[in-house]
Order: structure tokens, then C-alpha cells, then sequence
């Protein structure tokens, strides 16, 4: 049996768990971090950092360090009836800068990037290969965990150990903390093309229980999401290439060039959809981060954000905790009373969205276009809207009254009163 020692054992190095390691490492905190895949992420995925993200890599001196041949800076998002109808353009230029932008980057890059960092780090030892098994407690307290990898059993003693192990959570699990698991029946077909010329603004189409979104990467390069059921990722497959391209065409022909430049499904993965609610996040001696706590649906396009975001703000509460020697629940509470506000806004606002984009009923499609076209003409709604998506709003985009503006019910007197900083 090995037996190591440290301040914070982490368990998942994605998202969360590898910012929270490499934020914990340069405060000069000693820090494990357990992962159970072989090594680095290296699959296919879309990835685009929201403003937040980019303001957390940035605090971590990355951002600048991130090569600008695998990233592309956008700005204008289009949405569109499936088609080709415009029906609202929203332009991070209006938000404040430094970070008036999307980031798109190839995939896992910002990830590797952190994962490199930790890895120069003297303070962070991070075990690929290693999965945990189980808690350590004492006196009814968390105190570190057990661990296997390969056929060696790890004892890890730790003063807090961080539970970033996403929406199946071993260590919540083990915390015995119930869990709202709803997997959603809608996921993303996900796909990279290569195209004569580079594309420098997104276009996102939605129709009935049809959802195309298309972005720009590094180069020439450029995102596909489509939604399909959960499951039917093969059954897509088995139809072949020319159908899923007719498919795309018929929701924007004038694409039709682009979408031929699919020609293997190498160029494609699934991302299934899944949201994560719990009564709490905390015990005395542990505490869940990211979608180990609470994960969304993408249409927030806040779900990665929010792990890091969780992993800064734990990462400024934890000196503390172990300079007072004291990590209760109710120090750590300090961490959840502070995230969980947005993070629940945002769960709410993404479910909301489903119901309204997923959706196959005519009416609430109309009425979803309908507040579409309110927004291309309202700066105010559209603004909130932009800057909850950009994660830089803690309150919901619309109360009561706003909803009946954006539905076009009402009239909005303050439709063009926007400031640099925020909203009138």
C-alpha cells in the first residue's frame, strides 16, 4: 500500500479539476490530482471560450500563450431560420473589453495548455492512469481518499479533497449526495471541415426540432453541431454520408459547398447532453466542482466556464481553510454560496431554451422567431442576453416585463439604452 500526503487531492483532471491544480500551484499549495484516462484529452470536441473563460485564463497568464494558428477571435453570431432567414445578429463587440470577443479553439487546446502548465508546477503531481475508489474519513470528516492504478492501491491523506470528476461522480457517490441526474433525448452530432476559405462570423439555424450551428476554427477550419436524438449517433451513420450533407443543405443551401468537405466520419463525434442538480456541493472536508455539481445543458454555453470559474473562486477560499485549519462544510459553504446563484440562473435559462429551440410545436416556433426579431431591433434585451451567454451576469437576462417586451407584447422604451459597462 502507498501512502501519500498533501493539502488538496483533486479527482479529474478536466475542465475544473486542472485549472483548480494549476491555480491551487501557483499560490504555492501542495495538490494531487487523480485522472483516470492514460493521458491528455484528445479527442474531437468544439470549444469555445466565453468571455469569462478567457478573463480565468488570462488570470492564470494563458491566454496570451494560446498559438494563434489553432484559435480564430469571433465576434458576430447569426441566428437564422432554417433556410436562410436572419433573424438576430448578436455582436460580442458590445461588450466591454478586454474580453469583447468569442474564442474558438481547435480541440483541447486551452486544456492541454493548463495541463502543460501543471506540469512545470514543483508543488502539483498529477497521476494519469489513476482511479479513485473511495474516501477516507475520520471523526465523521472527509481526510483524503483511495486510489488504484494498475494493480497498485494508493492512499492519498488530504485535508480537502475536490470531487471534478463530471456527471457520473464517483465521489459524490461516495459523499452521498443525491443527485438530480436528467439526461436530455436531444445530443450533438459534432463535426471539423476544411474549407477553400476561411468563414469568419457563426451562423446558427434552428427550425423545427432542428438545430445547425457553424463555426469558424483556426485557418480554414470550421465547426459543425447538429442536433440528434440521444442514441442515433450510429443510426446516422449507417445512413451514410450524402444524407447527413442533404440534410445540412436543406437547412442552409447556400452551405452546400462547405458541408461536402465531410468526406470520412473520423471528422465527427457525439456529445450526449445531461444536466446535474444537487442539494449541496460541500461536506466537511470535501467539496464537488464543475459538472460533478451541476451540469447544464450547452445551449448556456457556460458549462466549461463554469467549472473554471468554480475552480477560481475554490482556489481563493482554500488558503484560507488551511491557514485556519478549518474545512468544515460550513467554511466550505462560502465557496457554494457564491457560485450557485449563476450557476442555477443558468441551468434554468438552458432548460428554458431547449423548450423553446428544440421545439417541434408551430406556435412556441413562432413565437421563439418572434423574440429572435425582438432582440435584432432591442440593444437593451439583446445585451442582457449576450452577457449572461458570455457568463458576465449573475441575475437572469429577463423579468417578467421583459419577457412580454421580447415576445413583442410590449413596447420597450429603454430599447436602445445601453452603456459600455453594462445596461440601463
Amino acid at each position: 500500500m502507498r501512502i501519500e500526503e498533501t493539502d488538496i487531492a483533486v479527482v479529474g483532471a478536466g475542465g475544473g479539476g486542472a485549472v483548480l491544480a494549476l491555480a491551487l500551484a501557483q499560490k504555492g499549495i501542495k495538490t494531487i490530482v487523480l485522472e483516470q484516462a492514460p493521458g491528455p484529452p484528445q479527442g474531437l470536441r468544439g470549444e469555445i471560450l466565453q468571455p469569462n473563460g478567457q478573463r480565468v485564463l488570462d488570470q492564470l497568464g494563458l491566454l496570451n500563450k494560446l498559438s494563434a494558428d489553432s484559435t480564430r477571435t469571433v465576434r458576430r453570431f447569426h441566428f437564422c431560420r432554417v433556410g436562410g432567414e436572419r433573424l438576430c445578429t448578436v455582436d460580442y463587440g458590445d461588450l466591454p473589453p478586454p474580453y469583447n470577443r468569442a474564442v474558438v479553439t481547435l480541440p483541447n487546446v486551452a486544456h492541454h495548455a493548463i495541463l502543460n502548465a501543471i506540469q512545470t508546477e514543483p508543488s502539483v503531481a498529477l497521476w494519469y492512469g489513476t482511479a479513485f475508489t473511495g474516501l477516507l474519513r475520520a471523526h465523521g470528516q472527509v481526510v483524503g481518499l483511495t486510489a488504484k492504478k494498475g494493480t497498485d492501491e494508493i492512499t492519498v491523506k488530504a485535508n480537502v479533497v475536490v470531487g471534478a470528476d463530471g456527471v457520473f461522480s464517483k465521489v459524490r457517490e461516495a459523499l452521498q449526495i443525491p443527485a438530480d441526474l436528467h439526461l436530455y433525448p436531444q445530443g450533438y452530432l459534432i463535426a471539423i471541415v476544411e474549407t477553400p476559405k476561411p468563414i469568419t462570423e457563426v451562423k446558427y439555424f434552428v427550425g423545427k426540432r432542428t438545430i445547425l450551428g457553424m463555426f469558424p476554427a483556426a485557418g480554414n477550419q470550421v465547426y459543425l453541431f447538429y442536433m440528434i436524438a440521444a442514441g442515433s449517433y450510429e443510426d446516422v451513420k449507417a445512413q451514410g454520408l450524402p444524407a447527413l450533407q442533404q440534410a445540412w443543405t436543406a437547412i442552409d443551401p447556400a452551405s452546400e459547398g462547405l458541408f461536402r468537405a465531410l468526406t470520412d466520419w473520423k471528422q465527427t463525434a457525439f456529445m450526449p447532453t445531461g444536466r446535474v442538480r444537487t442539494p449541496t456541493w460541500v461536506a466537511d472536508g470535501a467539496v464537488l466542482i464543475g459538472d460533478a455539481a451541476h451540469a447544464m445543458n450547452p445551449h448556456a454555453s457556460q458549462g466549461r466556464m463554469q467549472a473554471m470559474v468554480d475552480a477560481m473562486t475554490l482556489a481563493d477560499l482554500l488558503p484560507d481553510c488551511l491557514e485556519a485549519r478549518d474545512y468544515s462544510a460550513t467554511r466550505l459553504k462560502h465557496f457554494e454560496n457564491t457560485r450557485r446563484p449563476q450557476v442555477t440562473m443558468l441551468q434554468k435559462l438552458a432548460d428554458e431554451q431547449v423548450v423553446y429551440w428544440n421545439t417541434a410545436n408551430p406556435v412556441i416556433a413562432c413565437l421563439r422567431d418572434r423574440v429572435f426579431r425582438t432582440l435584432d431591433g432591442n440593444a437593451r434585451l439583446r445585451y442582457r442576453v449576450l452577457s449572461t451567454t458570455a457568463g458576465l451576469r449573475q441575475t437572469p437576462p429577463f423579468g417578467a416585463i421583459d419577457r412580454l417586451m421580447a415576445a413583442g407584447l410590449l413596447p420597450d422604451p429603454s430599447a436602445d439604452k445601453v452603456t459600455a459597462g453594462g445596461i440601463q
